[in-house]
């Protein structure tokens, strides 16, 4: 993948998951400080865990793009705040965004390093949830991935039809662009008709 587009793929990625992680900090009425943090790791921690895994310098740390972005991103939230905060589909989708580009940027990185592409999946899936799950933490709510909504299901499912194009001869922006448009539409589905993963109960009770 030409490098450029990697960076500029990256970079829309940490501008949606930074603006959903701004927008739960602001609803949960964090400082500015503790707002643009949220925001940070929700846009950084999961390729930061696939690059520590993979043996390589985490992104952010060889380009300051994504700490000067995520300020961004907190200026436009300080700024549509009227909007963006109030509304609940503003969160779903800047977060379906963020993950599906980077579900694509994981697994293309860990294929790029030579792993095989059960490992860039399973990177892949990583790289789009992990920020999520902190961000959850930090803001004290039951991360997103551990209740029944499809989200880390989703990661998979891009990545599984990212393979089968892959096997199938598809070039490499056919991959890249299908497993992105599967991600966020089967987010939109599983919300559109309540699709979820089943529960574990405790028979014991």
């Amino acid at each position: 993948m030409d490098s450029t587009f990697l960076l500029l793929i990256e970079i829309i990625g940490t501008v949606a998951f930074a603006i959903s992680g701004i927008r739960l900090a602001a609803a949960k009425s964090f400082d500015w400080f503790g707002a643009y943090a949220v925001g940070l790791v929700t846009a950084i921690g999961g390729g930061t865990m696939r690059d520590l895994l993979l043996g390589a310098t985490p992104f952010w740390m060889e380009n300051g793009w994504y700490l000067a972005v995520t300020g961004f991103s907190l200026v436009t939230v300080i700024i549509l705040k009227k909007y963006l905060v109030k509304l609940n589909r503003t969160f779903f989708i800047f977060d379906s965004i963020g993950l599906a580009l980077f579900v694509v940027i994981g697994i293309q990185k860990t294929l790029e390093f030579g792993f095989p592409m059960w490992l860039a999946i399973v990177m892949g899936t990583i790289t789009g949830a992990l920020g999520g799950v902190i961000r959850d933490i930090l803001i004290n709510e039951e991360p997103l991935i551990f209740r029944k909504d499809v989200y880390a299901t989703a990661c998979i499912a891009g990545g599984l039809i990212f393979w089968l194009i892959q096997l199938l001869g598809g070039q490499e922006v056919l991959q890249q662009s299908v497993c992105g448009i599967s991600v966020i539409t089967i987010r939109i589905l599983a919300v559109r008709y309540n699709w979820s993963i089943p529960i574990l109960r405790n028979y014991a009770d």
